[in-house]
């Protein structure tokens, strides 16, 4: 695989996490606004429960996109270089 065909898969990744990530420090920050630090330590509990199951979907992303047979580039490189043009299926005469 070329060095695009991974790094476009990786950037798409990346686009969703990122939005994760930000989601996740602004509702920090809502949360650090409105608790005092009587409910700070439920709040720390929370943080962590939530950014351990992020750090698990971040663990499955990077073992679909780094699996050997994740080969979505080849397939629609394959697609790209296919002499028949793409015909929509056919419903039947009545």
């Amino acid at each position: 695989m070329s060095d695009l065909g991974l790094l476009v898969p990786l950037f798409a990744l990346s686009i969703p996490i990122t939005a994760i990530w930000a989601k996740h420090k602004r509702h920090l920050a809502e949360l650090n606004l409105r608790n005092g630090s009587g409910q700070a330590s439920e709040v720390a509990a929370q943080v962590a429960r939530k950014t351990a199951e992020l750090e698990e979907r971040v663990r499955v992303l990077e073992r679909i996109v780094t699996d050997g047979n994740y080969n979505l580039a080849s397939q629609i490189e394959a697609l790209r270089h296919d002499d028949k043009p793409l015909t929509p299926p056919t419903l039947g005469s009545h």
